[in-house]
């Protein structure tokens, strides 16, 4: 798909709280500088975005081409992950970017998804494996035995998890509604990420089933010793409605991905007894040849963005 570059207007926020912030609070907060974006859309930094949750954290926001603040039809949210490889080549880790902008709003001109803004939160270093991997069952996690496997894999031994959803739901979330012109709605908010940032997107739409309709988990990271088998457990039980939910998983057959077709394949009998149905309200999608990274996950992104944005 060609897409043609222009200008990319970026706002830099000066530090922001969501402690009951009122709107003219925040508004106030604003001030600007250019850089270069595609087409007439914008990303939006919210710089050192404060939480009682969790650490301090940047977060960037796409507003598409034509976004109008004072339209009358609300724009759909999704939430992503590791913000700082979701729209910009030079803060990724690899030096590629998802190109979510550029698809996001290819997309929208195609009229192949709803009208919708992204709203992505970086990883935090060091802490970004505790946040995303999920605390559940809370009681498993915290034996001797999790605590040590944790140790061993990622050299922590306690998980944020609940407290990084938290961050999501009860500040980042609301903050968002108060600033930009979007749905509040359910089946208009989405979450998405890759790798460790799909499992938390799965524990986010299962423990919040009431704030996200729909779940992408790219890549998705089941190989955690413990915990990961441990949470795949708890999927028969804490799964939201198929009624009102859809999901969204995929994985490549290279490097890291090589090691997720048994798990996935487990999960998938999963979602079937819960009443998911494949190729309406869930997807499991394998892509030969796809490894994990960025790269890959650029190039098949306009997949699980058209199942969990389309009308």
């Amino acid at each position: 798909m060609k897409l043609l570059k222009s200008t990319i207007l970026i706002l830099l926020l000066a530090s922001t709280s969501c402690k009951q912030q009122s709107k003219e609070d925040q508004a106030s907060t604003i001030a600007t500088t250019e850089k270069e974006v595609f087409n007439e859309s914008k990303v939006i930094l919210h710089k050192n975005f404060k939480s009682k949750y969790v650490d301090a954290r940047n977060v960037e926001v796409f507003l598409p081409t034509g976004y109008d603040k004072n339209a009358s039809q609300e724009y759909n949210v999704l939430y992503m992950h590791d913000g700082q490889n979701v729209f910009n080549p030079e803060t990724s880790y690899t030096g590629i970017d998802w190109g979510v902008d550029e698809a996001v709003d290819s997309l929208i001109r195609l009229d192949n998804i709803e009208k919708t803004i992204v709203v992505a939160a970086w990883n935090n270093g060091s802490k970004r494996f505790p946040e995303y991997m999920p605390k559940s069952p809370s009681e498993a996690s915290e034996t001797i035995e999790a605590k040590k496997g944790l140790k061993e894999y990622a050299g922590v031994e306690q998980l944020y998890s609940d407290e990084y959803l938290k961050f999501l739901v009860e500040e980042l979330k609301p903050f968002i509604e108060n600033t930009y012109n979007v749905s509040t709605k359910r089946e208009d908010t989405s979450i998405m990420g890759s790798s460790m940032g799909g499992l938390i997107s799965l524990y986010a739409i299962c423990k919040y089933p009431k704030v996200f309709g729909a779940a992408g988990c790219i890549s998705t990271h089941w190989p955690v010793p413990i915990l990961g088998e441990l949470y795949i457990k708890t999927l028969p039980a804490s799964l939201p409605d198929p009624a009102t939910h859809k999901i969204y998983f995929d994985y490549g057959t290279e490097t890291l991905d090589a090691q997720y077709e048994p798990y996935q394949k487990q999960v998938d009998q999963i979602m079937k007894e819960k009443g998911y149905t494949e190729g309406e309200n869930w997807i499991t999608k394998k892509f030969e040849g796809a490894e994990h990274n960025e790269k890959s996950w650029k190039a098949r992104i306009h997949t699980p963005l058209e199942f969990l944005l389309k009308f």
